[in-house]
């Protein structure tokens, strides 16, 4: 048994790996391998897909309003469809991509996108013409994403995922930062011209996805099988909560900070300050997303519910004192427990299911989707009661308890929920724990 180990050790010395998979460098530590080229290509698209998105959809409302003059109450139905087409539409995407592949199925939903930006542009002066064009770049949306993320750890390792995926998360962050600000000048005074330079935008994305190789998903049944990569056993029913359910309420009780920050914050500090802090955190995610990845990834499921839950109480907590060190904290410690939790959300949903990538990241839109919903209806009537009640630091308070209650509710199970199944390996893959 000793001599076993000795030997193994003496093997990866003599090739320079460690047991994870991965070659040391002369100072003993682990290196990460290099970005392949059409992984850099798509972290790229992805960058430029949200910035040409984010150049117009935060300002759909006004233009749908004030230029097509749709009523509000219309304008607010349009807007609830156009959402749910794109979050709950993710499901189509793992059948979708189970028959023309991640590749074709990316084409397809930039294909769509594109001809709704492109839409848009005589749409100006048609209301029926708009609300088309939004619904499909909608659908294109709920296609692409899941086949992008799917795409991206095709063939990765299991120790590859968090890196992938967070560096995935800040290209998408940095084009939603970066589009709003960018379109400002041109959204009221020349919107033809805005949407003319998107739909050229993602037509030349578009270009650049047809340069990808087809991922192992994409082969034909005569093409030879894939290397076999490391496995996780399925979950036994008391093994944890489900990640599907656990993105539902992330996803719920984020949303309280993202659509009810600027009726609080506004009022009580600026415009200005408002801007300044939405801007701090996307730089934030961008930034400290890849470099907490693998530390989130080591995390047991249970803990990083613990810290993810409680980073985001303690932020609304944060926010409820008001001012503008509060508000500006608060949404420091938000953004921590976004990343906390929805990286570990997406890379537990991978790890319990034996489905496609593709199916699995659609499922998880779905789910963000619904929560997204549940914030909003709920959100909408507690912060219309504390106004009401002359305190709108109470809507941050209940908040703030939700938050703390959440992973109580979710880890309320029995103490062998807690704890951690027998782990399995892969054929001459490492050992993959399941929380």
């Amino acid at each position: 048994m000793g001599r076993g180990r000795t030997g193994r050790a003496r093997r990866r010395a003599a090739t320079g790996r460690t047991g994870g998979g991965r070659r040391r460098t002369a100072s003993g530590r682990a290196a990460r391998p290099p970005l392949t080229g059409p992984q850099r290509l798509l972290l790229a698209g992805s960058f430029l897909i949200t910035l040409g998105s984010f150049a117009v959809l935060p300002y759909m409302s006004v233009l749908l309003h004030r230029r097509l003059g749709l009523g509000l109450g219309t304008v607010g139905f349009v807007l609830a469809v156009a959402s749910l087409i794109q979050f709950a539409g993710g499901v189509v995407a793992g059948p979708v991509t189970g028959r023309i592949g991640l590749r074709r199925a990316m084409l397809l939903a930039l294909a769509l996108r594109t001809a709704g930006f492109a839409a848009f542009v005589p749409g100006l002066t048609s209301p029926v013409l708009a609300v088309g064009a939004l619904l499909l770049v909608s659908a294109g949306a709920a296609l692409y994403l899941p086949a992008n993320k799917a795409y991206l750890v095709d063939g990765a390792s299991e120790a590859q995922r968090p890196r992938l995926l967070s560096a995935s998360g800040s290209a998408f962050n940095a084009g939603m930062a970066l589009g709003p600000p960018a379109a400002a000048p041109l959204v009221m005074g020349s919107p033809g011209v805005l949407f003319s330079c998107v739909t050229v935008l993602f037509a030349l994305v578009g270009a650049g996805h047809s340069l990808l190789p087809r991922g192992s998903a994409d082969r034909g049944g005569d093409a030879p099988a894939p290397a076999a990569a490391p496995v996780r056993v399925p979950d036994a029913p008391d093994s944890g909560p489900s990640p599907f359910v656990v993105t539902v309420l992330s996803v719920y009780a984020f949303m309280f900070f993202q659509h009810y920050l600027a009726l609080y914050a506004v009022p009580r500090t600026s415009a200005a300050f408002y801007g300044a802090v939405l801007t701090g955190y996307a730089a934030l995610l961008v930034v400290a997303q890849p470099l907490l990845a693998e530390r989130v990834a080591a995390l047991s499921y249970p803990a990083a519910l613990r810290w993810g839950f409680g980073a985001m109480a303690a932020g609304m907590a944060a926010i409820g004192a008001g001012g503008h060190t509060g508000i500006a904290v608060g949404g420091t410690l938000l953004c921590l427990g976004e990343i906390v939790l929805f990286l570990k959300n997406d890379l537990e949903a991978l790890a319990r299911s034996a489905s496609a990538p593709a199916g699995v990241f659609g499922r998880q839109r779905l789910a963000a989707g619904i929560g997204a919903f549940a914030s909003g209806v709920v959100g909408g009537q507690l912060y219309g009661v504390a106004e009401s009640a002359g305190s709108a630091r109470g809507f941050w308070a209940v908040v703030c308890l939700q938050c703390l209650l959440l992973p109580v509710f979710l880890l309320r199970r029995r103490p062998g929920a807690l704890r951690h199944p027998r782990t399995a390996r892969g054929p001459d893959g490492p050992r993959a724990d399941v929380p």
